[in-house]
Parts: C-alpha cells; structure tokens; sequence
C-alpha cells in the first residue's frame, strides 16, 4: 500500500519490471508475493457486471422511491454516466469477437454468438457496428448451415437481437429505420426464413423457441414475408409444435398462431391451414390445463391466455377456459409488493442520512387521535435512540 492508504502502482511497476524484463528466467512466486500482488491488483478493480446489475435495479424503481430514499436528479446522471462507460467498453470488443464467429471450434462459434447477443441486445449503438461490419453473413452462415445446433441456437439468438430489437427501435425512432431494412433484407436473401423452416422442424426445443419468437417478430413486423412463411409451411410446423411437450415451445407457437389469425389486412386471407386440425389441438390444450395442479396453472398463464385469445378470433366465441375461470386465476391481478431499498446499495452514505434526518410531517392539531410517522425506507433516523429512552 502506498503512503496515503491506495495502491501502491509504483511498486507494482517496479515489482513487475523486475520481474518481467525477459533477463532473468521466471521463479515461481512465493505465497507473500502472491498475495500482494492480487491485493494490489484488486485495490482498484471494480466488478462490471456486479455494477451494471445494481445500476439495472435502481433503474427499475419508481422515481418516487427513490426520491424518498434521498436520491437527487444528479445521482441519476452520474449512474448513467457510468453505465455508459462500461456500455463503450464492451462496443469495443465487436470487432475481433466477431472473427470467432469462423473459428474452427464449434465451441468458440456457439460463444462468440452468445457474446455478440449480449452485447447488441437493447443497444443500438452495437447493432449498428455489427451491421456495418457485416457481421450479419457469418451469424446468417452459422445459423443456415453449422453441423453444430448449439452454434446454430446461438447465431439465431444474436441474429433475433440485432434484427428484433432494431425493429424496437424504429417503431419508436424513425431515424433507425434504414438500419432495420438492410438487416430484414440480408436476412431474406442469406435464406433465412429456410433456416427458421428447419430449426423449427428440429428436435432441440431451444432452437425450436428461438426461431419461433423470430418468426413471430417477423411476421408482425413485415406482412409481406406471410406468403413466404406461408410457402414454405411454417404455419403448419408451429401447429405442430402447439402441442409439444416443452411449455415455452407451446406458448411461441401458439403466439405465432395468433399473430397470423389477427391478420385483417386486404388480401391476407386466412393464413392458417386446416382450422378443423386446429380446433382438435386447442381442445387438447384446453383439456391439458383443465387438468393442470395449481402450481402447473400458475406457471402456464401465458398458455391459458393464449389458448382462449386464438379460440375467441378463430371461431369469434370465448372458450371453455373463460367458463371455467382458467384464463385469470384469483389473485393474478394483486398488487404487487413493494421495491426493495437500492439506494444504501448504490449511493454514499450521506444521502442515507439526509432521508433519514428529514423532519418528520407535521401532526394535524385538530385530529383526535394521533399519527404515526411513516417508516422511512432507508431505517430510523439518528435521533432515534434518544426518542427510545424516554
């Protein structure tokens, strides 16, 4: 440690030169050593992930919350501040991650493709890198052609955020729009809806979900593309897969089925293939969650709301599950519990302490009985002890 208490960075440098200038062959550390070097190391090293994960959670609690926990205005552009910093270090690595997309190893593949999702996943900025470093071919390739199905469910996986979550963004900013377009088109051409046909005729349940939440996007998002999906079957297969025994694989399905039964354009038609087939797998669902424990009924909300969607608009009458009352459950519509305090977790101690040592509201002289002071989220104040003794 240096003189003021932070790393010793001199030392290290000395240490490290010392030891590393390619004059002296390599000794094994000793333990004392060791341990100084990962102290000094990790005086400064800040865990991304754990950060970004705690900057998440205050972003998903209500403004009111957090004001009443002492968080300012300034406190919020400071955390974006830094989650952008960790955001634009992570866009660096687009790049040479993206070569990995080639390697050799079907292992790497799969990774480099499971990185590149996290990376381009709600965020803009990397979808169009990897757009305009054509990282769209070699995902395309990988998803259409691997031998591998782990390296094909995680090149679908990337190739649905970077198509899906642009067509987030144009709905909400037009200026994205010329970023979606190619990525749709590329995805046409690179025989994509080919590749979407075969993953959901594969065994793999997870590629089978993953390609049938891009089909689904697609089909909402570009109603031209349902003559093709329609050509090539794909309405058929996700009747087929209606019935599967994987929940989610279900509950895609029978989304997609929905999205395609809602379409009134001109000229659409009716874009789902024999409806008495279809009313036989409904039935069979409705039967399955009729029999279903509570905890299954629970878990299969999405399913039941799903089933009674696609009955009421094929066959404009509410199913059987209405009557029953499995399409809402008693209690699925309670409030839900209060957020947890984040911000002792994220800010400086000082702002637990002016909340804390907020006056409290006055009491309304004219009442008869007296009010309690609400309980502040962030515990008692620091007269408390004082106030429990008398």
């Amino acid at each position: 440690m240096s003189k003021d208490g932070g790393p010793d960075w001199n030392g290290l440098l000395k240490w490290s030169l010392a030891h590393g200038d390619g004059t002296n062959p390599p000794r094994a550390l000793s333990e004392e050593d060791r341990k100084w070097f990962m102290e000094a190391m990790q005086e400064n090293t800040i865990d991304v992930v754990k950060r970004m994960k705690e900057i998440t959670q205050v972003m998903k609690t209500p403004e009111d919350v957090l004001q009443s926990q002492g968080v300012t205005p300034e406190n919020i552009e400071e955390m974006l501040d830094e989650l952008q910093e960790h955001v634009e270090s992570i866009d660096m690595a687009n790049d040479p991650l993206l070569g990995y997309l080639k390697n050799s190893h079907a292992g790497i593949r799969a990774k480099a493709a499971e990185v590149v999702s996290t990376i381009v996943q709600n965020n803009p900025k990397s979808q169009k890198l990897v757009m305009e470093s054509n990282g769209l071919e070699p995902l395309l390739t990988n998803f259409t052609s691997d031998p591998n199905t782990s390296v094909r469910t995680k090149a679908l996986g990337a190739i649905s955020y970077n198509l899906a979550n642009h067509g987030v963004y144009t709905i909400c900013l037009t200026a994205l729009i010329r970023h979606n377009q190619p990525g749709i088109s590329a995805f046409r051409l690179g025989n994509g809806y080919a590749g979407l046909k075969d993953a959901l005729g594969s065994d793999d349940a997870r590629l089978q979900r993953k390609a049938l939440n891009l089909t689904q996007y697609l089909l909402h998002n570009n109603k031209t593309d349902r003559s093709v999906a329609t050509e090539l079957g794909l309405p058929r297969l996700m009747m087929h897969l209606a019935s599967s025994d994987d929940s989610l694989v279900r509950e895609a399905a029978l989304g997609g089925l929905l999205e395609l039964a809602q379409d009134k354009t001109p000229g659409a038609g009716n874009s789902l293939p024999d409806q008495d087939k279809l009313k036989e797998i409904l039935k069979s669902r409705i039967e399955g969650i009729s029999t279903m424990d509570p905890e299954d009924l629970n878990a299969a909300r999405e399913e039941r709301q799903l089933v009674d969607l696609l009955w009421k608009e094929c066959y404009n009458e509410p199913s059987s599950l209405r009557e029953k009352g499995l399409v809402v459950l008693p209690g699925e519509d309670a409030p839900q519990p209060p957020p947890p305090d984040v911000a002792g977790k994220m800010f400086e101690p000082p702002l637990r302490a002016w909340a804390a040592s907020r006056p409290a509201p006055k009491e309304d002289s004219d009442s008869d009985s007296k009010k309690k002071d609400p309980p502040l989220l962030l515990g008692p104040g620091p007269s408390s002890n004082a106030n429990s003794g008398s």
